[in-house]
């Protein structure tokens, strides 16, 4: 029999507000939907398309949102681009995304997609850091792995993709790098003393001087310490992908600050937050507080057969049934919050929401589910802080290194 964490270190207990946040990606989730109705898809490419859709989410006072984001085209196909031309292809960066928006938001968290498979955690150190910077403590990250071929190609590092769980130990040490890297200035590292003329004060920077299979990194970091101090890191897991479950709870377990689980049913869930428990206590972390949010693809509508036609609709446009690697729901508001409220008692914190169609599931979320779920007593009525960590109930940590000098 083992033991798991105390409920403190798991937000998931049912006297406490539940966590919500919203994937986006494109026009939305399903192939079509960019042809849907009010889609925009003349400016899926423009600033202002984003930051009406985060505009509309921190209107439904959310967590935060996800930025999808990869290094290859959208495809159907794991081989390669896929020909088609009647499904969205293209994206713009997901950290570049999330700096346009964030001075035009105020509360909302914003998590962009990184690749740490083929990028260098130095430059993503710093691109999160600005982005907390320029968010005031609203950043987080979304760690992802690639194992595919043709994104492998672009860049010439390596001739094939690694192995699945060698993919997810130099994720892990991506993360370590990039956290040691935050904390290798310490918060009071800056004097900016025009009048003895010292702008920073060397001995409060420090070198991190990380040795790993995967990276060799000195440091310090040429970005000040984030205003959260850590920035939130999040990773997530997909159901059913050949090796990745285990490997990526061990990563979500080891590194993360967030992690999201794509489940089936209330069963999955708690076979999947049992199993990351299990491997988070394993690293001597039960005490660290960690969030699990389930991901689900949803498509609302003011009843069910209404939603399920649109669902339909969708699918003849696309030519095939739409399916995914997690859950997918098709009914009302208070339909979801029934089923939100049951799966959260397997111990999950909180949902990422995967809207169908982003101009109708979105505000569908925000305008219904919200307040839905307001009625329960179960969602905030105002955002209570002003940071990512905060609105996530996370400490500020303290930097590593703050007690040592500089070698």
């Amino acid at each position: 029999m083992s033991a798991f964490p105390p409920a403190s270190a798991f937000t998931s207990a049912s006297s406490e507000a539940l966590h919500l946040a919203v994937a986006l990606d494109g026009a939305g989730w399903h192939p079509a939907a960019w042809r849907e109705p009010g889609a925009r898809p003349g400016e899926l490419f423009t600033a202002r398309y984003w930051a009406d859709a985060v505009a509309e989410a921190e209107a439904g006072l959310l967590d935060f949102v996800t930025f999808e984001d990869a290094l290859a085209l959208q495809s159907s196909s794991a081989d390669g681009p896929d020909g088609r031309t009647d499904q969205v292809r293209g994206r713009l960066d997901a950290v570049l995304t999330a700096a346009r928006v964030a001075p035009l938001t105020r509360h909302i968290g914003l998590v962009p997609a990184v690749t740490a498979t083929h990028t260098e955690p130095f430059h993503i150190s710093k691109a999160i850091a600005t982005l907390d910077h320029v968010s005031r403590g609203r950043a987080g990250l979304r760690i992802q792995v690639s194992q595919l071929a043709h994104e492998t190609r672009h860049f010439g590092r390596r001739a094939v993709p690694l192995p699945d769980a060698e993919s997810y130990e130099e994720a892990a040490d991506h993360i370590e790098v990039i956290r040691r890297l935050w904390d290798s200035w310490d918060d009071d590292a800056e004097i900016r003393d025009v009048a003895t003329g010292r702008f920073v004060d060397r001995d409060k920077l420090h070198y991190i001087d990380f040795e790993g299979r995967h990276f060799s990194v000195r440091g310090p970091s040429i970005t000040p310490r984030p205003p959260q101090g850590q920035p939130v890191v999040t990773a997530a897991s997909a159901a059913g992908a050949l090796g990745d479950g285990s490997a990526a709870y061990g990563l979500i377990a080891r590194s993360t600050d967030v992690g999201y689980v794509a489940v089936r049913d209330a069963d999955g869930a708690r076979a999947a937050v049992a199993e990351i428990r299990q491997a988070r206590e394993s690293a001597g972390l039960a005490a660290q507080p960690l969030h699990l949010f389930a991901d689900l693809t949803v498509f609302l509508d003011e009843d069910a057969p209404a939603a399920d036609a649109r669902r339909s609709r969708l699918d003849a446009l696309a030519g095939a049934p739409y399916s995914s690697d997690t859950a997918i729901f098709t009914g009302t508001s208070a339909q979801l919050a029934d089923l939100l409220q049951d799966w959260r008692t397997a111990g999950l914190s909180g949902f990422r929401l995967r809207p169908g169609v982003i101009a109708r599931d979105l505000p569908a979320i925000t305008r219904g589910l919200v307040p839905e779920l307001q009625r329960r007593g179960v969602f905030r009525r105002a955002y209570e802080a002003d940071t990512l960590r905060g609105l996530l109930g996370l400490e500020r940590p303290g930097g590593r290194y703050a007690a040592h000098p500089v070698a």
